[in-house]
């Protein structure tokens, strides 16, 4: 989930325009000549290509089970050109994706055969609000596990750029993909209102078994990043058969934003005295922010007065509160609500992991830098040694995604891939309801479901990566 860092923008266009009023994110509609080409591909060597739209783009993005990807686009011949994971750089590699006409894909010397799915569109009610849904079965008439897809935080339609509801269902999973309200043709306004989100994916699930029907195996969500808080809640309210999370959190938003900061000024070479500081201050603006910005600037001030003039207070990013203490009371208290999303910032995940009836796997991202993972981590591992029904797995030296990264001169990070296993790690923890012991790459198993004269708890000092 991120916040905004629009305060200077929106200061300077009220002042000018007289006034300022929140609005989605807007995405063009993906070019018909490129959304004729989306769909999954079995090649000629048994290999599978995903080919998926992105957003306001004139490209498609190429992924294969594992895990590497890349973005292939028209060229000035009219061919295509592949460029080399989330890079520029041209990828020397030939593909050929046709025409809508004469459709054909050529992918590094193998050609592909577009895969098809039963799929059936629906509109459903949520919370209040009508969302629209799909429903992906793979071939056959038997039962199939179903996967509830749960969005984070992205204001776009997951109806036109979520891949899994191709990736899943070329593995033998059924999916039920919706787009949540006020993203693509859902009803209403964009919200990241944690309990009205769940109640809309409670509404998900039911629409998800009733279309299947027949075909209905174990049914459940599978959800990343923001839907670390909203599915493992959504299953609270429902029947749903299991719960997986990927790179979310379980901590509070207000504690995402803290532990950003504290990475930054790590990173910066500041030591525990400083982060002690900071911390004051992540508790000041996470107190302006959870109010809806109408109080707690006082003590803000206070610490400005305090700190910052010291050389560390410029270093301060995070989540929210670098843009909180650079700003006046005034402009935050005018800017702010306007820009309020209905964010449960305050939100405490435990009560409903402990309360969770399902098994629940959760992945987490060894050094992400948008949900970063200790406190996640010992959290976790204290509820599975409670409830005895959680898989935990770790990849390290990966970022928000699951992806691998290079890290550049000036510290940013340039993605390369997802790490490999990921995918395979999903497929078969969701189709099967077990992880193979054969082992996902790098992904670590720190934590698996009680079984009897076992704590389920893995020695992290000991414990080695499984490999494929």
């Amino acid at each position: 989930m991120r916040w905004k860092r629009v305060f200077g923008l929106l200061i300077v266009a009220a002042a000018a325009a007289g006034g300022w009023w929140y609005s989605r994110p807007t995405y063009k509609p993906v070019d018909p000549a490129l959304a004729c080409r989306v769909g999954i591909y079995r090649l000629d060597d048994g290999r599978l290509v995903d080919l998926a739209p992105l957003t306001n783009s004139d490209s498609l993005r190429w992924r294969v089970l594992d895990g590497r990807s890349g973005r292939i686009s028209r060229n000035e011949r009219g061919g295509w050109q592949a460029r080399i994971g989330w890079s520029n750089d041209p990828d020397p590699m030939p593909v050929d994706a046709g025409s809508c006409a004469s459709p054909r894909f050529v992918f590094d010397g193998h050609t592909g055969e577009r895969l098809s799915f039963a799929v059936t569109d629906t509109r459903f009610k949520g919370d209040g609000e009508e969302l629209a849904g799909r429903l992906v079965l793979p071939s056959g008439d038997g039962p199939v596990p179903v996967a509830v897809l749960v969005h984070g935080s992205e204001a776009y339609s997951a109806l036109t750029y979520n891949y899994f509801q191709r990736l899943l269902p070329a593995h033998g999973i059924g999916v039920f993909v919706y787009d949540k309200r006020g993203t693509g043709t859902s009803t209403g306004r964009y919200s990241q209102d944690f309990s009205l989100l769940a109640n809309d994916a409670v509404a998900a699930l039911k629409e998800a078994r009733r279309l299947a029907g027949a075909r209905a195996g174990r049914v459940g969500f599978s959800g990343a990043s923001q839907g670390g808080w909203i599915a493992p809640l959504a299953a609270t309210r429902s029947d749903a058969d299991f719960v997986a999370v990927s790179y979310g959190l379980a901590d509070s938003p207000l504690a995402e934003d803290r532990d950003q900061v504290m990475l930054d000024l790590a990173a910066k070479g500041h030591g525990p005295e400083v982060l002690a500081k900071a911390r004051e201050v992540t508790d000041a603006t996470g107190a302006i922010i959870a109010s809806g910005f109408e109080i707690g600037y006082d003590r803000l001030d206070t610490l400005k007065a305090r700190y910052a003039q010291e050389p560390w207070w410029k270093d301060m990013k995070g989540e929210f509160t670098g843009d909180i203490a650079g700003y006046p009371a005034f402009a935050l208290r005018w800017i702010g609500p306007l820009y309020d999303q209905g964010t449960t910032w305050n939100y405490d995940p435990l009560p409903a992991l402990h309360a969770l009836k399902p098994p629940l796997l959760w992945i987490l991202a060894g050094a992400d830098r948008e949900a970063p993972p200790e406190e996640t981590r010992r959290r976790l591992l204290a509820a599975a040694q409670q409830t005895g029904r959680l898989t935990l797995v770790e990849y390290p030296d990966t970022d928000h995604g699951i992806v691998e990264f290079e890290t550049l001169p000036d510290g940013s990070r340039q993605t390369t891939r997802v790490a490999d296993g990921y995918f395979r790690l999903l497929i078969d923890w969701i189709r099967d309801g077990r992880l193979n012991e054969a082992g996902y790459g790098k992904g670590k198993v720190l934590a698996r479901p009680v079984t009897s004269g076992a704590s389920g708890i893995e020695n992290r000092e000991s414990s080695k990566p499984t490999s494929d």
